[in-house]
C-alpha cells in the first residue's frame, strides 16, 4: 500500500482501526438517511428550464441532506470541526475535521442524471482516515478506512494494474471554480493526453472519476484546482485500493494542494511525465 507521499504507510493500530469501524457505521446511517431523502425528490425525468429553476432546486437539495448529516456527525465525532466553504481549497489545522459534500454532483441530481452521491470524510491531522459515500440510484456504498482497505458494498476494491498509458481510460475534470490559467492548463493537459492514452475523458463531478479508478475501471484522474469535498472521499478509496495519489508532479498531496493526480500503482509515473508537458 502506497500512501500520498509515496512512502509505505505507517502502521496503525488495531485499536484505532476499531474504533474507527465504529464510527464508519454511524457514517454510513448518516449518508444513506441524507441519500434517502433526496432520492424522494429525484426525478429522472428532471429538466430545469431556467437558472432560476436549477438554482431552486440545487439549494433545495443541500438544505435537505445538509441539515440531517450535519447533526449525525457532530453527534457521532462532537470534538471534530467542520470544513467550511472558505477552507475547501486551504490548508486544514491539525485535528480531526469533516468535510462533506451533500449532494455531490448536484447538477446532475437536478437534470435527471443518476451520477450523484453524498460524500463524507473524516480527516485526522490533515490526512483522510474514514470515508463513506452513496449514490442512491443503484445502491451504491463505497467505503474506506486508512489501513483498512477499500470497499464497495462491502467488496474489497482494487485499482488497474495496468503499466501502459497507452491502452489506460484517463479522466480529468472541471474544477468548481478557476481562471483562464487553469481553464488553459485543463485544455492542455487533455491535448497531452490525447497522444498518450487509450481514451480521455472529462467528467464532473470529481468524486466519480475517482471512484472509478479506485474501482479499477479507470486508470488515471487529475485535477487543477480541485475543491476538497470532492476528492477527499477519492483519495482515501483510491490509496486503499492499491494506487497512488499525489499532486501532479508526484509530490505529496494534502489539502491545500493546487492540483491532485491518482492513479493505478503502475501508471503514476507515466501520468506525471504527460502532465510534465503542460506549463
Amino acid at each position: 500500500m502506497m500512501d500520498a507521499d509515496l512512502t509505505p504507510t505507517p502502521t496503525i493500530d488495531a485499536t484505532t482501526i476499531a474504533d474507527d469501524r465504529i464510527l464508519l457505521a454511524k457514517v454510513i446511517d448518516a449518508v444513506h438517511d441524507a441519500g434517502a431523502r433526496l432520492l424522494a425528490v429525484y426525478s429522472p425525468d428532471a429538466r430545469p428550464a431556467d437558472r432560476s429553476e436549477m438554482f431552486y432546486a440545487g439549494r433545495r437539495n443541500e438544505e435537505l441532506s445538509l441539515d440531517s448529516l450535519r447533526a449525525a456527525l457532530l453527534a457521532a465525532r462532537p470534538e471534530a470541526q467542520w470544513v467550511e466553504d472558505d477552507q475547501e481549497t486551504g490548508a486544514l489545522p491539525a485535528g480531526e475535521w469533516w468535510t462533506v459534500d451533500a449532494v455531490e454532483g448536484n447538477v446532475n441530481h437536478v437534470h435527471g442524471l443518476p451520477e450523484w452521491c453524498v460524500s463524507v470524510t473524516l480527516l485526522r491531522d490533515t490526512i483522510p482516515v474514514l470515508t463513506a459515500v452513496y449514490q442512491p440510484v443503484g445502491d451504491l456504498t463505497y467505503t474506506a478506512i486508512r489501513s483498512a482497505g477499500a470497499h464497495l458494498n462491502g467488496r474489497p476494491l482494487h485499482t488497474s494494474t495496468k503499466s501502459d498509458l497507452g491502452i489506460a481510460i484517463v479522466t480529468t475534470g472541471q474544477a468548481e471554480a478557476g481562471q483562464e490559467s487553469t481553464y488553459r492548463r485543463l485544455g492542455d493537459s487533455i491535448t497531452a493526453m490525447l497522444s498518450r492514452a487509450l481514451l480521455v475523458r472529462a467528467t464532473v463531478p470529481s468524486t466519480f472519476p475517482l471512484l472509478l479508478v479506485a474501482s479499477g475501471h479507470c486508470d488515471v484522474f487529475w485535477q487543477y484546482e480541485p475543491v476538497l469535498p470532492g476528492i477527499a472521499a477519492g483519495a482515501l478509496l483510491v490509496t486503499e485500493a492499491g494506487g497512488i495519489v499525489s499532486d501532479v508532479h508526484g509530490q505529496s498531496w494534502r489539502p491545500g494542494s493546487t492540483d491532485i493526480l491518482a492513479t493505478a500503482l503502475n501508471l503514476h509515473g507515466p501520468a506525471i511525465e504527460a502532465l510534465a508537458t503542460v506549463a
